[in-house]
């Protein structure tokens, strides 16, 4: 059995890749300012936002095989709608706090064996996309962040990121709030549909695991063709 730490484990990917690890039989702890979807024996539960106070609160740990950092933010809208407060916003939560969190977990986790980081960009940093200004920019940060680290952390700690497109969590609902925004999303994929939570869940407990010890430093598009093809 190996610990796990997932920030934003209590919804969307994050909650998915709970479970899974749970099923796998390993010791999940979910920091996150949302209440646990689940109750199991192997996991354990620490209320926390990201965009607030209380990192100090975050608890010891003996060890730490894998982290994982889901908070994130979808903040769509036209350049001349786009303020400084918006970029800082988004940067505080999908940046900064990934910052934070592997701040506190990386002396614990340098001296964990085949440790990693997985941490989340997305498919509009590698195709540009119209009022995806905030978010993308972003994520660009993460996935620099990703590679610098994994050169910094290498060979103690590995450092990978996944850049999904659109999934269906809660993050996305307004995007897909109906039939028709679902079917025209779906349509845009060449695989012709909208990503789970558990198609990115999957990738991202392959990425903190043992089959991808030789993988660090990568950014992992898990998009449904939609960065790399056309059809």
């Amino acid at each position: 059995m190996k610990t796990y730490v997932v920030f934003g484990g209590s919804r969307g990917i994050g909650a998915a890749l709970v479970s899974d690890l749970l099923k796998d039989g390993h010791s999940v702890l979910n920091i996150s300012r949302n209440d646990s979807e689940e109750n199991h024996v192997n996991l354990s539960y620490h209320k926390l936002d990201v965009l607030e106070q209380g990192w100090d609160s975050l608890p010891a740990m003996q060890e730490i095989h894998g982290l994982a950092y889901c908070p994130g933010s979808i903040d769509l809208k036209p350049l001349r709608r786009v303020t400084v407060e918006d970029m800082k916003k988004a940067m505080d939560i999908n940046l900064y706090g990934a910052l934070k969190a592997i701040q506190w977990a990386y002396p614990v986790m340098r001296k964990t064996p085949n440790a990693a980081v997985v941490l989340f960009s997305t498919v509009a940093v590698a195709q540009g996309m119209p009022f995806h200004t905030v978010v993308a920019s972003a994520k660009g940060a993460v996935e620099g962040f990703t590679k610098s680290l994994a050169a910094e952390f290498a060979p103690k700690v590995r450092v990978n990121c996944i850049a999904p497109s659109l999934t269906d969590t809660e993050l996305a609902s307004d995007l897909l709030r109906d039939d028709k925004r679902r079917e025209a999303s779906a349509e845009r994929h060449p695989l012709k549909r909208i990503g789970q939570r558990e198609d990115i869940a999957r990738a991202a407990q392959y990425l903190l695991g043992k089959e991808s010890s030789w993988v660090t430093g990568q950014v992992l598009h898990v998009d449904g063709g939609m960065s790399s093809i056309r059809v």
